[in-house]
């Protein structure tokens, strides 16, 4: 651990990525109580205002504060692929090495229901798994689980493939050790840093998802602010106002930019061959 944190720090792109990704991360914890206006506040006499020193990314068409409406719309965003993310890739792994160790009918069974969601795009999942459920930020966070499962099972069940023959995993079986033992202390730490790092890379992956899903209005409903609905309320005022439609873009684009950094940060770090 000691070696992976200095590796880190000595890594200038993964040093401004992580910096600008806990920024981004405090002020999205920090936003109920931080000097800004109520996203929800409506001010009819400075609808569609250009960005000024009183609303520094603007106002849109109902006078609402967009650097508010974004710094709100950062926590359901961030909220929602971080716990997706992660409910999925403790399921994603689990489900993997049981295919992966026990092989047989545990191993047709989990991983033909998972190529079988993979055969859809994540969104078209996304939007079919929304259908039946409804909109509302538990159910997309769910939905978001649900989705991204499957790609977590995929990784997991080949990097077991690969630990499974080794002398320690048949020396633990010799010894008759319980499956929770070897999943623990033998398979688990030797497959984790590669789980992780896709984990990193799909958060991006889970905030385009939400943002497209309340894009096309089946995701988190009004009047939460979103960066999926910003961008949905920006572009029918994009000639005359683009500010409403390209500060949820930035926003999103940056997110995705920073945990992309890091994951692939990370990848580096955790490669051998990088390190000799």
């Amino acid at each position: 651990m000691t070696t992976f944190l200095s590796r880190f720090r000595g890594n200038g792109v993964a040093a401004f990525a992580l910096a600008g990704l806990s920024i981004l991360l405090l002020i999205a914890a920090l936003a109920p109580v931080l000097p800004i206006a109520d996203p929800l506040d409506h001010d009819p006499y400075n609808t569609l205002a250009a960005p000024s020193a009183q609303h520094i990314l603007g106002t849109d068409n109902q006078g609402r504060d967009l650097l508010s409406r974004s710094v709100h719309g950062a926590r359901v965003s961030l909220l929602v692929s971080i716990v997706s993310i992660g409910a999925a890739m403790i399921l994603g792994t689990i489900f993997g090495v049981l295919a992966g160790y026990w092989r047989g009918w545990t191993e047709i069974a989990i991983m033909r229901v998972a190529d079988s969601l993979m055969a859809f795009p994540a969104l078209i999942l996304g939007i079919a798994v929304m259908a039946i459920l409804g909109s509302g930020l538990e159910k997309v966070i769910l939905c978001l689980a649900i989705v991204m499962t499957p790609r977590f099972t995929r990784i997991a069940y080949g990097a077991t493939m690969t630990v499974r023959p080794r002398e320690f995993i048949e020396a633990a079986n010799a010894v008759s050790a319980p499956f929770h033992r070897i999943f623990r202390v033998h398979i688990l730490p030797n497959i984790f840093s590669e789980v992780l790092v896709v984990g990193a890379l799909w958060i991006g992956t889970a905030i385009q998802i939400e943002a497209s899903l309340s894009f096309i209005g089946i995701g988190v409903p009004p009047p939460q602010p979103t960066w999926g609905n910003m961008i949905k309320d920006g572009l029918d005022y994009l000639p005359i106002a683009p500010w409403m439609a390209l500060v949820p873009s930035a926003a999103i684009f940056l997110t995705i930019i920073f945990f992309n950094l890091v994951g692939d940060s990370i990848r580096d770090i955790i490669d051998p061959k990088h390190y000799r």
